[in-house]
């Protein structure tokens, strides 16, 4: 088992509300957190058939119950008893002192935000959790180098076997059970196409007109189809950084597929050779450094906001971390970043207000490149987040 960086958030969390809910994409390891964790809360896989029924007969008196047993309940996939969500509020309610007895898990389903925005509202704290970090998947009794991480992906199951088949199953899985939960039809050849699409311009300005045009279908049918993928964890859409600096600016998101397992597999990368020698290798080591650097910083200071930064003109800083009236910046290069490259990061740094930049490549130590901007390694402190 992995040590999760997410453990010591998930008690905070508990520590101040009666109810926690993790969020994640299927296969995550969501229960394997939540278990490990809370030890001895009883555990309830409300996807179960027969507790499913016994649960949607009287949820209050069920979970009440097994919460007066034990010193609390883990709740799995809690979006499957309609009714579970108000009987909460009301045990809740009964004994609001009480903190961390109730544990939710579930993906971002649109009954499970709903239910927990309605009824549990003031009275439950929210995690998401990611797929795994470099420095996560350096950890347990069969340790991943970040190398096989960036090529099969976050997901424990999917970096530990056969990452394309692992990821073809669950991509049969999201479409043939999760998308018809979501309000969506479960067309495999549309959500393959559409998806094999982003794939391709992984990390570039997301253009819905044009995706639509290209798949011969309606505007909205794309605009719906996208906001599920970012919805179930699959799509990252990062927001453009404005500041007042008479400059044009990109008002477009850029997207991304968050995991790169996924990536390759729509593309039929199937080793690091084949990586090598494909032309998305960049756009892909971009996003995995930025997912890294995204999962940490939002442990790490859970209300800070991530953006990217580029002009009309084309000067571009891949990501950057508002907090509060500090920024932190960082360009990803999968080469060696270079004095010329820290020279465009530096004519950057005054239009953004950032103090310093930094440049993370796959090069080895660290060293300043100018007064402003400094270079590093990736796999040099996989724990390492960018001071503002």
């Amino acid at each position: 088992m992995y040590r999760r960086l997410a453990t010591d958030r998930l008690r905070v969390l508990a520590a101040q509300f009666p109810a926690v809910l993790i969020l994640g994409a299927r296969q995550v390891g969501k229960t394997t957190l939540a278990r490990a964790a809370f030890p001895d809360h009883a555990y309830l896989d409300l996807e179960t058939p027969r507790l499913r029924e016994l649960f949607a007969e009287d949820p209050a008196f069920h979970v009440g119950a097994r919460a007066n047993e034990t010193r609390g309940v883990v709740l799995d996939e809690a979006q499957a008893v309609p009714g579970l969500f108000e009987a909460l509020r009301g045990i809740i309610d009964a004994a609001r002192e009480a903190r961390g007895r109730f544990i939710l898990l579930g993906s971002a389903q649109p009954a499970l935000v709903r239910g927990v925005s309605e009824s549990l509202a003031g009275r439950v704290g929210i995690l998401e959790l990611e797929p795994l970090t470099a420095t996560e998947a350096a950890t347990g009794p069969a340790p991943l180098p970040w190398r096989r991480l960036w090529l099969a992906g976050g997901f424990p199951d999917a970096a530990r076997g056969d990452f394309r088949e692992w990821h073809e199953a669950y991509l049969r899985t999201y479409v043939e059970r999760d998308l018809p939960q979501l309000g969506i039809e479960a067309d495999p050849v549309f959500t393959r196409r559409l998806l094999t699409m982003l794939a391709h311009q992984q990390g570039g300005l997301l253009n819905v007109s044009a995706l639509a045009g290209a798949l011969g279908v309606g505007h909205a049918r794309v605009a719906r189809a996208l906001d599920v993928f970012e919805q179930t964890f699959l799509l990252r859409r990062l927001p453009p950084f404005f500041r007042n600096v008479g400059k044009r600016l990109t008002k477009s998101p850029k997207a991304y597929l968050r995991d790169t397992g996924l990536l390759h597999h729509l593309l039929n990368i199937g080793s690091a050779e084949d990586l090598d020698a494909h032309p998305v290798r960049g756009a892909s080591w971009e996003t995995f450094v930025i997912e890294d650097l995204l999962r940490r910083e939002r442990l790490a200071r859970p209300f800070s906001q991530p953006f990217f930064w580029r002009t009309a003109a084309g000067a571009e800083v891949d990501l950057l971390f508002e907090r509060g009236d500090a920024i932190a910046t960082i360009e990803v290069k999968a080469g060696v970043g270079s004095p010329r490259q820290a020279r465009h990061l530096s004519d950057a740094l005054g239009d953004i207000g950032a103090a310093q930049g930094w440049i993370v490549d796959q090069g080895q130590g660290a060293e300043p490149l100018n007064l402003r901007v400094h270079r590093r390694g990736f796999a040099d402190d996989l724990d390492w987040l960018p001071p503002a």
